[in-house]
């Protein structure tokens, strides 16, 4: 069932900004360029925003962030709901690879109704972001720390994540 709750313009500015890569981008883009993104609900529960404050720009990764999946995990909430983009950057035997991964964080300490809430719009939000391969329900803040659960989500042939092991 749809929730009626709306995305807003500048969710869409940032996916399709995440989404267009340049093949040689000069510097400066490239550490604008965003690593993830947090969306959450407005105020008034009607439209999915950009939630202030909830990103990494891929300049920060290796200077003031040195584990990128790990920063963003730590970045949800505890005990509320959210959805999230994630360039993840991994390799497979055969090359090195980036895919966006769409993120429904639903911890089992939120409310039933931010569930609910969060669960029926799920479909507005991901409609719009197209050629996103990747969409990763998380429930607890276990399964998300491990690194293994997103590599099996992008392919049975990842063997690191971020430059880790898994």
């Amino acid at each position: 069932m749809a929730s009626g709750v709306t995305v807003a313009d500048e969710v869409l500015a940032v996916f399709n900004k995440m989404k267009v890569r340049k093949a040689q981008p000069n510097e400066e883009d490239k550490k604008k360029r965003k690593k993830a993104v947090v969306f959450c609900m407005s105020e008034d529960k009607k439209n999915i925003i950009l939630e202030d404050g909830k990103e990494i720009l891929q300049g920060d990764v290796g200077t003031t962030i040195q584990d990128p999946f790990m920063h963003f995990v730590k970045m949800l909430p505890d005990k509320e709901c959210r959805y999230a983009l994630y360039d993840a950057s991994f390799e497979t035997k055969e090359t090195r690879k980036e895919d966006l991964v769409f993120v429904m964080w639903a911890p089992d300490d939120a409310t039933t109704p931010c569930k609910m809430l969060y669960a029926s719009s799920k479909m507005a939000l991901r409609g719009k972001f197209g050629g996103v391969k990747h969409d990763w329900q998380v429930n607890g803040r276990d399964e998300f720390m491990d690194r293994k659960a997103l590599a099996e989500k992008l392919g049975s042939d990842v063997t690191t994540l971020e430059g880790y092991q898994v």
